[in-house]
């Protein structure tokens, strides 16, 4: 079945935007967990706007399931703090700096040379590898030769498309899902999936090991509470 990784990076943004430690974010890390998720993300910026990098380290002694931590290895801070907590996984991300949301996946192509060197640098370390990439063809073919162990597909497409037309909206990511796997990379999936399209996503595409979600899992939370979200978002993956 497919594992849900919770991102709490938004009880650190509403942790900051009134100072001290309301909510705990260490205490978010440890319900989640403690709730049903397989895992935790956060997803730290220089700016530190949400997690701080003292939350990933503290995060990183209490976790007891997968710890990912996604971020942009062009900056050298994330590297070294990556390479610092050893997670079980770093996602690699090409944000820009003060970008509001993660909006586009690698050129795996035009950025081959640099995700090579990059993901040799935590493999050596022992960390798993996934990159964010677009429902292209030619970028898995081309994550492919860079020698990450998985790809995170951003599903801002596939959650805009559900609405009016979910066969048309999977078709691209079951195609390239499909590729994916008969290259041996394994598959992540991520960005603005609900409870309203995650069943279906994953009934389609059930070889996905991990979706990565946050945003909406916490906006439904404040309605349903926390531990009620997580495991409603678990009963969607169940397509057994």
């Amino acid at each position: 079945m497919t594992k849900l990784s919770v991102n709490i990076n938004k009880f650190a943004t509403l942790r900051n935007s009134r100072g001290g430690n309301r909510p705990n974010v260490l205490q978010a890390a440890i319900d989640a967990q403690k709730f049903g998720a397989d895992g935790v993300t956060v997803h730290p910026r220089p700016d530190e706007r949400h997690i701080r990098y003292d939350d990933v380290r503290q995060i990183k002694q209490i976790i007891t399931t997968e710890f990912n931590i996604e971020g942009n290895c062009r900056e050298q801070s994330f590297v070294d703090l990556v390479l610092e907590v050893k997670p079980d996984q770093v996602t690699l991300v090409p944000d820009t700096l003060g970008q509001l949301t993660s909006d586009h996946g690698w050129d795996t192509i035009q950025n081959k040379k640099y995700l090579i060197d990059m993901i040799a640098v935590f493999k050596n370390a022992g960390i798993r590898t996934s990159i964010f990439v677009d429902p292209e063809i030619r970028m898995i073919e081309g994550a492919v030769e860079t020698g990450t162990d998985r790809i995170e597909l951003y599903t801002e497409g596939y959650a805009k498309r559900y609405t009016t037309d979910p066969r048309e909206a999977v078709q691209q990511y079951l195609v390239a899902a499909t590729r994916a796997r008969s290259m041996g990379l394994g598959i992540n999936a991520g960005h603005d999936l609900d409870l309203q399209n995650l069943h279906y996503l994953v009934q389609t595409i059930p070889w996905i090991d991990e979706v990565s979600i946050g945003h909406a899992l916490v906006c439904d939370a404040l309605y349903l509470g926390y531990e009620n979200a997580v495991q409603l978002y678990k009963r969607q993956l169940n397509v057994e």
